[in-house]
């Protein structure tokens, strides 16, 4: 018995040698070498408690070819959370119907043409009695319940349930290897088939979603990006679930994914009891 777990153990120790080199000749050809490894660490105001943060590649867009320029740290309570498929897809039913009017339209019995008159003496001839033939129970009459124009389907979801739904859908986004940092948008040309070559090879799906933290975009990343119908570039504060469910890739600056965690951990540990006492009523 001891030299069958002494052998056993001289087995295990060989597989474990033999694995932990075969990882580091795999890593060592796919990432950078340690001493140009630029690991961005961060001081959050609101550091994670109970998971660790997640590390991402910064890449580059300025050449076809992705280089790692260093390791950049996400916040667990932002890009990895537990996705609540329920609250995304609260958030885009409340997109969708918040800028929705419904124009069917349809005539009331005083809107319809004709039937000014009693079509028959209430009384004496055996009849239903009928005060005008453009009532509802009449064929080519008015309508009685019928949709008015000018409808809205408005309401407004939650604050919290909003937070929620960007934090679940980045978090998928991360979570399916479908959301990437990049340094900056500087281009090199405006050319769109070096942008598409480049998407291509990188592997990012048939449609793009860029954010940056501010709306002034260099000028070679936008005009390739108007000759290209499903690649899409906005600003930090438009950033939505439905935007980035519509695109099958979210790529991010490093200024615009730390201005999301900035604005996000605030209003998850912000207090707004003295902003809603105004609005409770005292039920005592």
């Amino acid at each position: 018995m001891y030299i069958m777990a002494s052998m056993l153990t001289n087995a295990f120790k060989r597989l474990q040698i033999s694995t932990i080199s075969q990882i580091r000749a795999v890593s060592s050809n796919t990432a950078p070498s340690n001493d140009s490894l630029v690991i961005t660490r961060k001081d959050w105001k609101f550091p994670p408690t109970y998971t660790k943060p997640r590390e991402v590649w910064i890449e580059n867009i300025d050449t076809i070819e992705e280089k790692k320029i260093g390791l950049f740290e996400l916040h667990p309570l932002v890009y990895a959370n537990m996705p609540r498929i329920d609250i995304i897809h609260q958030n885009v039913t409340w997109q969708k119907k918040y800028r929705w009017v419904s124009w069917a339209h349809t005539k009331t019995r005083a809107e319809v043409r004709g039937g000014g008159r009693k079509p028959w003496p209430q009384k004496g001839l055996g009849r239903a009695r009928h005060g005008s033939i453009r009532s509802p129970l009449w064929r080519g009459g008015g309508i009685a319940h019928g949709p008015r124009s000018g409808k809205t389907h408005f309401f407004m979801l939650p604050f919290h349930l909003r937070i929620y739904g960007l934090t679940s859908t980045l978090s998928s986004k991360l979570a399916q290897d479908d959301l990437h940092i990049v340094q900056n948008l500087e281009l090199p040309t405006e050319e769109p088939e070096y942008l598409n070559e480049l998407i291509e090879r990188r592997n990012w799906g048939p449609s793009v979603l860029i954010v940056d933290d501010t709306d002034y975009a260099p000028r070679n990343i936008t005009a390739a990006i108007d000759a290209i119908q499903h690649v899409n570039i906005m600003p930090v504060y438009g950033l939505n679930v439905y935007s980035m469910l519509k695109h099958d890739t979210l790529v991010l600056t490093v200024a615009a994914a730390e201005k999301i965690e900035e604005r996000i951990l605030y209003h998850l540990h912000s207090d707004t009891k003295q902003q809603q006492a105004k609005f409770k009523l005292d039920q005592v």
